[in-house]
Parts: structure tokens; C-alpha cells; sequence
């Protein structure tokens, strides 16, 4: 499996430029997909910086989705090959490497990102070179390129359902809202589409307050305190809807445990909250909080018992350097996404952009989540399940609530 990290790329642009005047060979890492029957797929995913510890082990699921595929026979002839990248948490590097993955190491596709800050500043890059990328991870929406396959669930299919299982006498009738963010394009466009539909449900600007903090923020002590002192008022329960990202989940977490506000006071629904993120954790503290996916690791079902053992098996053949008894949906979204990949490559006979994405309509795949995934001719998202989970207090979710089946993908926001 072949990397780039930070000081690859550095050196390998850096030959690049340096050819124009020497006759420099070619760097190792630059050869074609195609050649001695191989096909390259790239990674963009960090494993070091805010997100290493949520983003470096889709690296890992993806090299394991490929060998599962390469044992299976292949793609048209032909093995997959992972090339894994660091962009070390650093956005504008995810722009970089994939444009060096796309033009010098010919990878078929792209798989990565996490934030929506690194899957945009991707975006011109997988346009302008006519790439495709699979982005695991659900979204503010808003956005329908050609050249993205987005894996996972818009708001409509997510964040929606869950807002509404909270307002609902099933849930705690929620009519106030404190959102805490992360200050970026993602947390500020799901609150802005859930400013506009709480309008819709005639709920006040008055019943909501917002803050957001910068990535990496760790010292939440004066925002638990807001969060407090808004839930004393008058107006009805309280929820915070949390949009914080990477290692300031777990922190915003341990404070609001530490303050001792449990479940039952306010609930935090945290939307980018996985089971990594309670790792670490004294989770009998945080009994009842929730967060929405489209996979949760106790999901039912056969495949994702098969998943799961695939999953610790590989961790202890390959000594990655995470749980192998634990798993999120990013993981099998970003699973889910090669072997759609594979699928689509087949069906085209061809690994070329355009055949491929021709391919993608009727394509369906049994999703480790216990859903049959979907992609049709309309666009490129995939419908599947939605997952509501409350934190149990062995640092995982217990599945509090799932759809009947997978909700066609609403793209565009009709709120806010």
C-alpha cells in the first residue's frame, strides 16, 4: 500500500518542479493505475492532527474493502491498489495531494474527507480533472457535483428525523435549542437550515442560542455554563445540538459530564458524535445523550456481524493502530463506498470516470448497517438508513430509533 504524508508530497512536487530544468527521474510513487495489472484508488484521510483518530482508520477499512474485492477476483482483470495520503488535518493539503493522486499517480477514484472545509477545497480539483470522489460522511447538503459520490446522508435524512424525534412526545418535546458548532461551513449551514425550519414550526428566535469555536477548541467550561444558565430559564426543555468536530467532541463531552448535567437535564444530540469519540470516556455519565448516522456498531444483522469480525481480524493481521471492537459510520461508509466503486467499474467494464458514473444507476449493496444501499440515474447520492443512538455506558449507542427504509436523498435544503 502506498502513502503520502506531508514531506512526500512536499518532495515529490518539489522533483516535479525541479524536471522542468533537470532531467530527474520520475518519483517511485508516480506510475499508472493501470500498469502491471493494477487499478490505484487514493485515500485522503489524515492520521495525524485533530482528525487522526476518526479519519486514519478509514485508510485502513478501505484497504480492507479492496483486499475483500481482490480476493474475490478483482475489477475487470485487474487488483486494487490503495495509496493512503496524511494531509495531517491541514485542508488546503487534502486539495494538493488529491490533485498529485488524480494527475501523476492516476488513481481511478478518490475516497476521503471528513469535513466539509476539506471535501470543498477538493471539490475544484476532482472538477477540473474530471476525478471522482466518494465522501463518506453526512452533510450540510446544498451541493450536487457529478464528480462527488456522497455516500452518506443530507440533512433531510438525518439531522431532520432526529430534530423531529426530539420535539416529539416519543422523544423529550424539545422547544429550545443551544447549538454549539465548530466555525466552519458545516455547523453553520445545518444550524442555518434548522434556524429556518424551526421558523416553519413556529418556534421563536428567542428559543435558540449559537456559538461556535475553532477547530481543536478544548476549554468548553464557559459554554457549559451558558448552556446552564439558558436551561434555568423559563420557555420549555432545553437540547443542545452539537456540531463540534474531531478531538473537541470527547472534550465538550467530559465538561458537560463534569458539570454533572446528565441526559435528563439537556440532552446534547451530537451530530458528528461516533463511537470513537467515547473512547476514553466515563460514558455512565453520558447515558441518554444521542446522535444520528446511518450505521451504528449495534445495528442487527448478519452482515454487520460479518463486518464486524472482518473488521478485528484486520486490526490484529495489520496491527492498525485502533480498536478492532470498535467501528463507526464513517468506516463502512467509506467500506460501502469501494465496493460501490468496484461494482460501478464492472458493470461499465472500464475504469474511466464517465463509463463508471454511467454505471452507478440501479446499483445496490448490502450495507453493513442491515439496509440494501442504493444509487439511482437522478444524481450521485447513495439512499440508505437512518440510525438515531443514546450513549450506553460501555462507550457505545444503543439503537434508539431507525427508519423503515432508506429515505430517498433530499439534496438541496429547503430551509434557511
Amino acid at each position: 500500500m502506498s502513502k503520502f504524508d506531508r514531506r512526500t508530497f512536499l518532495r515529490t512536487t518539489g522533483a516535479a518542479a525541479a524536471s522542468a530544468i533537470l532531467p530527474l527521474a520520475a518519483p517511485p510513487l508516480i506510475r499508472s493505475s493501470r500498469a502491471a495489472g493494477t487499478v490505484k484508488l487514493g485515500c485522503l484521510f489524515s492520521s495525524s492532527g485533530t482528525m487522526a483518530n476518526l479519519e486514519g482508520r478509514m485508510n485502513f477499512v478501505a484497504k480492507m474493502a479492496a483486499e475483500e474485492i481482490n480476493a474475490a477476483g478483482g475489477v475487470n482483470g485487474s487488483t486494487i491498489e490503495v495509496v493512503t495520503s496524511d494531509p495531517a488535518s491541514d485542508w488546503p493539503l487534502y486539495a494538493q495531494v488529491g490533485r498529485q493522486m488524480l494527475s501523476e499517480t492516476k488513481v481511478a477514484a478518490l475516497f476521503g474527507c471528513w469535513t466539509s472545509v476539506s471535501r470543498k477545497s477538493v471539490l475544484p480539483v476532482v472538477e477540473q480533472n474530471n476525478g471522482l470522489l466518494f465522501y463518506p460522511l453526512h452533510f450540510e447538503g446544498d451541493e450536487n457535483s457529478k464528480n462527488v459520490v456522497y455516500v452518506n446522508s443530507p440533512p433531510a435524512s438525518s439531522v431532520l428525523p432526529a430534530v423531529d424525534y426530539l420535539m416529539s412526545p416519543d422523544g423529550v418535546e424539545a422547544k429550545r435549542f443551544f447549538m454549539v458548532g465548530s466555525d466552519y461551513v458545516w455547523p453553520r449551514t445545518i444550524n442555518k437550515q434548522l434556524k429556518g425550519y424551526w421558523k416553519t414550526k413556529g418556534i421563536e428566535e428567542s428559543a435558540w442560542k449559537e456559538e461556535y469555536v475553532p477547530f481543536s477548541f478544548s476549554n468548553f467550561q464557559t459554554i457549559v455554563n451558558q448552556i446552564r444558565a439558558f436551561a434555568d430559564a423559563p420557555g420549555g426543555k432545553l437540547v443542545v445540538v452539537l456540531t463540534v468536530v474531531g478531538s473537541s467532541i470527547p472534550d465538550f463531552m467530559r465538561e458537560f459530564a463534569n458539570q454533572g448535567i446528565s441526559s435528563s437535564d439537556v440532552p446534547v444530540l451530537g451530530l458528528d458524535m461516533v463511537e470513537a469519540d467515547l473512547e476514553g470516556l466515563d460514558t455512565q455519565k453520558l447515558v441518554g445523550h444521542l446522535n444520528c448516522w446511518a450505521y451504528l456498531q449495534q445495528a442487527k444483522g448478519e452482515a454487520n456481524q460479518k463486518f464486524l469480525k472482518s473488521w478485528a481480524d484486520y486490526v490484529g493481521k495489520t496491527k492498525a493502530p485502533f480498536r478492532p471492537d470498535v467501528a463507526i459510520d464513517p468506516m463502512v461508509s467509506t467500506y460501502d463506498a469501494v465496493h460501490l466503486w468496484a461494482m460501478a467499474a464492472k458493470k461499465a467494464g472500464s475504469f474511466d470516470v464517465p463509463e463508471v458514473r454511467q454505471a452507478f444507476a440501479g446499483l445496490s449493496f448490502d450495507c453493513p448497517s442491515g439496509y440494501k444501499i442504493g444509487m439511482t440515474a437522478e444524481n450521485n447520492y447513495v439512499s440508505r438508513g437512518v440510525f438515531i443512538g443514546s450513549v450506553n455506558a460501555s462507550q457505545g449507542f444503543d439503537v434508539l430509533w431507525q427508519s423503515e427504509g432508506t429515505p430517498k436523498p433530499v439534496p438541496m435544503s429547503q430551509y434557511g
